[in-house]
């Protein structure tokens, strides 16, 4: 998996890095045709509130986008995290059903 950090109005710690990727590296657990995860930080001109955009891109276009704003920088990751969770395991669980839902008429061999 893919993994990139971006800083915009702000200098992106070591520390930070870490968490964000420790906390990304999980989302395929979620939704397994995850490739690439991309973390946006943003500073702002103030400097005292931080926006994080987290964009989760999967197989066939799948594109999945969670924001989050807040004064801590990690506790923004963590929110945004979950938010994107909730988005995989909510396709995966739409995924799962459609698949099964023209089961009326059977075609398989013995089936009258």
């Amino acid at each position: 998996m893919l993994f990139t950090i971006t800083g915009k109005h702000v200098d992106i710690s070591e520390a930070i890095k870490k968490h964000a990727e420790e906390k990304t590296g999980k989302l395929p657990k979620y939704y397994n045709s995850i490739n690439q995860v991309e973390v946006i930080i943003d500073g702002g001109s103030s400097g005292s509130n931080v926006s994080v955009e987290i964009i989760a891109r999967g197989e066939h276009s799948n594109v999945f986008v969670a924001t989050e704003a807040g004064v801590d920088a990690y506790r923004c990751i963590d929110v945004a995290v979950h938010k994107l969770e909730r988005q995989l395991r909510r396709k995966k669980t739409r995924e799962r059903n459609n698949k099964h839902a023209g089961g009326a008429e059977s075609t398989q061999p013995g089936s009258t």
